[in-house]
């Protein structure tokens, strides 16, 4: 079973400062490799004067990746991977913008630099914790689909797809030890009529 995990829900900014260098922590939410893309190329856009953008990661359970943007390698991209994962984060994005200060601070200075602009700027983050969940189909026929989106929509559980086809199928994110339940209320709810199957893996907030 996928573990649970803190992201975010909006963008989180923080500035620290070593030797008169100015380092810019931005935090973002970030599904897929994409968005993080996206994120990144918008805050080197607003700082091109900086001397680095440096920037971590972190999507799912496997992918984590580091940029140093010119730093010695590992005293960027690395201790802000590692400040992340240490924190239990996922699905997040972090762009450390360094403006220098004139003042060289060393390998050593450089990773406490970057790691604790990122574990400063958690610190101020609001974190929504995800939980395992599974995608449940649940498939009615068209009697009864008005009135079984209704009570789906006004639950606690995110209806995510609707399909109209010969039946109506709605597929529903539903934390893992809520599903028995739901079975049980959908089951309640259709007088036994509803199929309910069970899909995905995913996360849902807790």
């Amino acid at each position: 079973m996928p573990a649970s995990y803190l992201t975010l829900k909006t963008v989180v900014e923080h500035e620290t400062e070593a030797r008169r260098s100015r380092f810019i922590c931005a935090l973002a939410p970030a599904r897929t490799v994409e968005e993080a893309a996206a994120f990144i190329a918008g805050r080197r856009r607003e700082h091109p004067a900086a001397t680095h953008n440096c920037t971590a990661y972190v999507i799912g359970e496997r992918i984590q990746k580091g940029d140093d943007d010119g730093e010695p390698g590992g005293t960027a991209g690395t201790p802000m991977v590692q400040a992340l994962v240490g924190r239990g984060f996922s699905d997040v994005v972090a762009v450390v913008t360094r403006y220098f200060g004139g003042t060289l601070l060393g390998a050593g200075g450089l990773v406490r630099a970057y790691g604790s602009a990122v574990t400063e700027t958690l610190d101020r983050a609001e974190p929504v914790r995800m939980v395992p969940a599974k995608l449940v189909r649940v498939a009615v026929a068209h009697d009864q689909a008005g009135r079984v989106e209704n009570d789906l929509r006004a639950s606690r559980h995110a209806v995510r797809e609707v399909t109209y086809a010969g039946e109506v199928t709605f597929d529903v994110a539903v934390g893992d030890d809520e599903v028995p339940a739901f079975a049980d209320w959908v089951a309640t709810l259709t007088a036994g009529r509803a199929r309910v199957e069970l899909g995905d893996d995913l996360h849902v907030p807790a």
